[in-house]
């Protein structure tokens, strides 16, 4: 996406243009998956001096405004992704940390129906898949995957 785009983005959910709000958009574009350090310095690498507080602060009215999608598997820290407004799902490494996009169960899913739904009105199934990635699973030792998109 471009910058304009980000404007319109940001204009749409009655958010101000703002650089830090630009620059975070496109970070969390550019790097799905990416946990707030990370951000941070792609960031700062944009914009020069920027608060940790500025960052987490445009991260949450992102997320608000429903922009961005914050995400944190067990134990793991909070991640972010532009990839929002459908039920995806997603598979970590149990080793490297790696995470990618995996698209919501077609066919008989059983496991994605509540036995019991105590009177709620269900309209989302969050999932993760948890293993190793192929990296990890190659025995390259300490190796980061070259990408947490999906292929």
């Amino acid at each position: 996406m471009t910058t304009p785009d980000f404007e319109a983005q940001l204009r749409g959910v009655s958010l101000r243009v703002t650089r830090p709000r630009l620059a975070v958009l496109t970070a969390v574009h550019e790097h799905p998956h990416a946990d707030t350090d990370a951000l941070i310095n792609r960031v700062r690498g944009d914009l020069g001096a920027v608060s940790h507080q500025a960052v987490y602060d445009v991260l949450r009215a992102l997320t608000d405004a429903g922009l961005v999608r914050r995400i944190q598997p067990a134990g793991a820290t909070a991640r972010y992704e532009s990839r929002v407004g459908d039920n995806h799902h997603h598979v970590v490494c149990r080793s490297c940390g790696a995470i990618a996009d995996v698209d919501c169960a077609v066919g008989h899913t059983p496991c994605l129906t509540a036995s019991d739904d105590h009177g709620f009105v269900v309209d989302e199934a969050e999932v993760v898949y948890w293993g190793t990635c192929p990296d990890c699973a190659a025995g390259s030792v300490g190796a980061q995957p070259a990408s947490t998109t999906p292929q």
